[in-house]
C-alpha cells in the first residue's frame, strides 16, 4: 500500500508494529506492589484481630504439640494475635527450624528450605524462630502477591489482576498463608517461575522451580509445567532447534531441588525414601484420584448436619469448588496455566487419608492461583463480585476461628 496520500494519523496507524506479548506488560511493578500491600495489610490487620478474639470466645481444645517443640499453653494477652496462628504443621517447621530433622518422627515428610529460612531469620533475631516462622511467611506471601498480580494483570487485565489476588487472600484457607507455614513460600517461588518462563527467562524459571520443589513435594512437577510452556512458545515461533533443547535443560533444573533432599536423607538418614516413607505418620497411602473423589463425595454427604461432619463437608465443597474452577482454566487459558492447575490437583488426590479422604486438600489449593482467575473471570459475569467477597471472608473467619480453637480443621 502507498502510505503517502493518506493522512497523517492514518500513515502512523499503518506503520505502528504490532506488540508482541512481552511487550504488554500492563501496571508497572509499583502498582503491583501497592495495591498487593493494601490487600495483605487489610487481611493481615483482619487476622490478628480474630486471633484475639476467637481465644476470648471460643472454648481451646486440648493443644497437640510436637516432639521438640510442644504447643504453647493458653494464656491471656496481646500475644494472641500472633501465637493464635501457631497452629497445627506450624510447630513442625519450627520444630525443625530450631532443631533440625530427626530420624525417629515424621518430620521428614516436610521439605527443607521453609525451616531453613526461617531458622536463618530466627538466628538472626535472637532464637525467636515463631518471629521468623511469621517474617519469611509474610514477606514470601507479598512477593508472591505481587508476582501474581504482574502476571495476571499481563494475561488477563489489571481488573482481573486485583481480583483474582483479593480473592485468594480472602479463601477460607487463606490464613495458612499468613501464618508460619510453607504455602506462601511455595507460592511466590512458582508464580515466580512461571512469570519467569513466560517472558523466557529459562534459567531463572528453572532456580525458582528447584527452590519450590525443595519447600514441597509437589514442587517437582514444575518439571513438566515449564516443559510445556517451554515447547508452546519455541512450536509458535517455529524456532525448534538447540534453543528449545536449551530451554528444556533449564526446565528440568526444579528436580535439583527435590535430588537434594532426597540426597541428604540418604546421606544422613535411612534411605532417600525417607521422606516419602514420613507419610505414613499420617496414615496416609496412595490411592487412584477417582477413589479418593469417590471416598470425599461419600463422607462429605453421608455427614451432613451431624458432628463433625462439617469437616468433611467443608472439605468436598471447596474440592468441588476447585475442580470447577479447573475445567475453566484447562479450557480457557494457555496450557501451562492449565498443566499447573491439573497437576496441583491431582497430586494430593493421590495420598488419601482414610478417615478423612480430602483432609489438607483446601489448604493444598492456595498456591493454585489460576483457579482465582477463574474465580475473578465468574464473578465479573455473573455480576457478583460483592457476594464472592462477603461469603469469603465469612468462610475465612469461620475456619480461622475453628483452626485458632485447635479443632481439626484441616
Amino acid at each position: 500500500m502507498d502510505t503517502t496520500t493518506l493522512p497523517a494519523p492514518l500513515v502512523e496507524a499503518t506503520a505502528a508494529p504490532r506488540r508482541s506479548w512481552r511487550e504488554r506488560l500492563g501496571p508497572d511493578w509499583t502498582t503491583a506492589l501497592t495495591y498487593c500491600l493494601v490487600v495483605y495489610l487489610c487481611v493481615r490487620v483482619a487476622l490478628f484481630v480474630l486471633g484475639l478474639l476467637a481465644v476470648a470466645l471460643i472454648p481451646m481444645q486440648s493443644p497437640v504439640g510436637v516432639s521438640g517443640w510442644p504447643a504453647q499453653p493458653q494464656t491471656g494477652g496481646w500475644h494472641n494475635a500472633i501465637t493464635a496462628w501457631e497452629r497445627a504443621d506450624s510447630l513442625w517447621f519450627l520444630r525443625i527450624a530450631s532443631d533440625g530433622y530427626r530420624t525417629d518422627d515424621s518430620s521428614a515428610a516436610f521439605f527443607p528450605l521453609f525451616p531453613m529460612l526461617v531458622r536463618g531469620v530466627g538466628l538472626a533475631t535472637g532464637g525467636r524462630y515463631l518471629l521468623g516462622g511469621f517474617l519469611v511467611s509474610n514477606l514470601a506471601l507479598i512477593s508472591g502477591l505481587v508476582v501474581m498480580f504482574k502476571l495476571t494483570a499481563e494475561e488477563l487485565g489489571e481488573r482481573m489482576a486485583r481480583r483474582a489476588v483479593l480473592y485468594l487472600c480472602l479463601f477460607p484457607t487463606a490464613f495458612f498463608l499468613f501464618s508460619p507455614f510453607s504455602e506462601p513460600l511455595f507460592l511466590a517461588l512458582a508464580v515466580g517461575a512461571i512469570y519467569a518462563a513466560r517472558h523466557s527467562r529459562w534459567l531463572t524459571a528453572g532456580m525458582l522451580g528447584a527452590g519450590a520443589a525443595a519447600t514441597r513435594s509437589v514442587g517437582v512437577l514444575l518439571c513438566a509445567v515449564l516443559a510445556v510452556e517451554a515447547v508452546h512458545q519455541f512450536w509458535t515461533r517455529r524456532q525448534l532447534g538447540l534453543r528449545l533443547v536449551g530451554a528444556l535443560a533449564c526446565c528440568a533444573v526444579p528436580a535439583l531441588g527435590t535430588l537434594a533432599y532426597l540426597g541428604y536423607w540418604q546421606q544422613y538418614g535411612s534411605g532417600w525414601s525417607e521422606p516419602f516413607h514420613a507419610q505414613g505418620g499420617w496414615d496416609r497411602h496412595l490411592s487412584a484420584p477417582w477413589q479418593t473423589l469417590a471416598r470425599g463425595f461419600s463422607t462429605g454427604t453421608d455427614n451432613i448436619g451431624a458432628y463433625p461432619g462439617g469437616y468433611w463437608t467443608i472439605d468436598l465443597l471447596l474440592v468441588v469448588l476447585a475442580l470447577v474452577l479447573g475445567v475453566w482454566v484447562a479450557i480457557r487459558t494457555r496450557p501451562v496455566y492449565g498443566v499447573y492447575t491439573g497437576l496441583s490437583l491431582l497430586f494430593p488426590l493421590l495420598f488419601m487419608f482414610d478417615g478423612r479422604p480430602l483432609m489438607s486438600v483446601p489448604r493444598f489449593l492456595l498456591p493454585v492461583f489460576p483457579l482465582f482467575w477463574a474465580m475473578a473471570r465468574f464473578a465479573e459475569r455473573w455480576k457478583a463480585h460483592d457476594l464472592v467477597v462477603g461469603l469469603s471472608a465469612a468462610g475465612l473467619s469461620v475456619v480461622g476461628a475453628c483452626a485458632v480453637a485447635w479443632l481439626p480443621i484441616f
